[in-house]
């Protein structure tokens, strides 16, 4: 009984593995352990072959402990407007436009539809941070193209999959704010220290995108020059018309955390009015948009918050049966010290990736490291531990088998795409996001520079 804490964390794993219900997994889990571990069935007269190891009275705090995780806070707030903004922006047109205007600019250049697909990523990801509404839109919009101008299949769907991602790591990022939550370091400090890493992300991207385009330009050819309609002043009004709407948005959200204006949270509700301004603009803001906006925004938000549910009940019982006691002792004792720590949580998070996704990581996982980075690296370095953590956690979404990404551009893909050629045009690009992740730890100001300039919130 003393690993009692240990099988109750390879249960859930294990449910979750064969695809039951996140919420359900954690919180099923709980219920079981509680009855196996508590006192609750000796009191019905029902003889355990054990100890009891906690009182059932002792999770009375149950209900309060759920309902200050999500009543009573105000981080968690920011979830809904986040993800309002980042549909309503879906169904604005910004992600079309974008992608004909960079398409255009860099299409003379060979490899510049792909370094187009990875601007527009990451201008999108600043804009909305949705993972999936990025894949799918350029999968339906770039992928045909970059396939008629003879790109090369896993070049093709490895740099649409992968620039999708980017709304990950590139704030505002849902992935931050509920790290934010987890760990104790303020979103807005979070959004600004993923900044720098994020775009140095999408430049090893488009590096990557050149090295191919030199080494093997029949990989990724130049657009011919009567695809390219658009030159000159012409070009250049279109692509200032095409950038203002994203960069509007950055300044709205980013900028006013970044000069002390506002709260991520009331960062987010701007960005929601913004997207809806930017909808109305484009001729986009019609009933059925805005319902199916808040259609989805409520589904993806009650699902955040139905796993952070199950995840809380988890995380009383397995502490009510020792389980931080039992991780504590472990992690404290690792070869190595502080790196030894470091890397193998990067590297359990990074495995973890493969088969789970990382709302499941950072609900279950990040609650116990958390603590422990704070005794090795102290409060100054939270900050810097959290963004390594989201870095490590959008490789998830690439990671095969089950990274989403995948999926979603599997999804809308052509039928000559295989998913063969998914996972080999992907591997790169998960090589690259594990190279940032090093030289995060190595360069640590890359994270703390920005946030170290910025005005804190009045």
């Amino acid at each position: 009984m003393a690993y009692l804490s240990l099988w109750m964390f390879g249960a859930a794993i294990l449910l979750l593995l064969i695809g039951y219900p996140v919420a359900f997994s954690l919180g099923g889990t709980a219920v079981l352990f509680t009855l196996i571990g508590s006192d609750l069935l000796p009191s019905w007269g029902v003889p355990l072959p054990w100890e009891p190891m906690f009182p059932l009275a002792r999770l009375n705090i149950l209900p309060n402990r759920i309902y200050g995780t999500i009543m009573d806070n105000y981080t968690l707030v920011a979830v809904p407007f986040f993800v309002f903004m980042g549909v309503m922006l879906e169904k604005s047109g910004l992600a079309e436009e974008l992608l004909e205007t960079m398409g255009t600019l860099f299409g003379s250049l060979r490899g510049g539809l792909a370094i187009s697909v990875v601007a527009v990523g990451a201008l999108l990801a600043a804009s909305t941070g949705v993972v999936g509404a990025s894949v799918v839109t350029m999968g339906v919009l770039a992928l045909p193209v970059m396939l008629k101008y003879n790109y090369s299949k896993s070049l093709s769907t490895g740099v649409i999959a992968s620039s999708g991602t980017l709304g990950q790591i590139i704030p505002p990022s849902i992935v931050l704010v509920i790290l934010g939550d987890q760990i104790g370091v303020s979103v807005g400090q979070l959004f600004l220290g993923a900044l720098i890493p994020g775009f140095l992300l999408a430049g090893l991207f488009i590096l990557w995108v050149v090295f191919v385009a030199i080494t093997r330009p029949q990989d990724a050819p130049a657009m011919p020059p009567e695809a390219r309609t658009l030159r000159g002043g012409a070009l250049a009004l279109k692509v200032l018309k095409s950038l203002i709407p994203p960069l509007f948005l950055i300044l709205l959200v980013l900028g006013t955390i970044f000069f002390g204006l506002a709260t991520p949270t009331e960062a987010g509700a701007m960005g929601a009015l913004g997207a809806m301004l930017l909808a109305a603009i484009n001729r986009r803001l019609t009933l059925r948009n805005l319902l199916d906006t808040m259609s989805q925004t409520v589904t993806l938000t009650s699902m955040v918050f139905i796993i952070l549910v199950g995840a809380t009940a988890f995380s009383m019982v397995f502490t009510a049966l020792r389980g931080d006691q039992v991780i504590d002792n472990f992690l404290l004792n690792l070869p190595g010290g502080q790196w030894g720590f470091l890397f193998f949580t990067m590297l359990v998070i990074f495995l973890l990736g493969f088969f789970i996704d990382f709302i499941e990581i950072t609900f279950i996982v990040v609650p116990f490291i958390a603590p422990i980075a704070l005794q090795y690296f102290g409060p100054e370095m939270m900050l810097w531990f959290g963004i390594l953590v989201a870095m490590n956690l959008q490789s998830s979404f690439l990671t095969p088998p089950f990274g989403f990404a995948l999926f979603y551009l599997k999804g809308v893909a052509p039928p000559s795409i295989k998913s063969g050629h998914i996972y080999q045009g992907i591997i790169p690009f998960i090589v690259l996001q594990l190279l940032m992740l090093v030289l995060l730890v190595l360069f640590p100001r890359l994270v703390t520079w920005l946030p170290s300039l910025a005005r804190p919130t009045g």
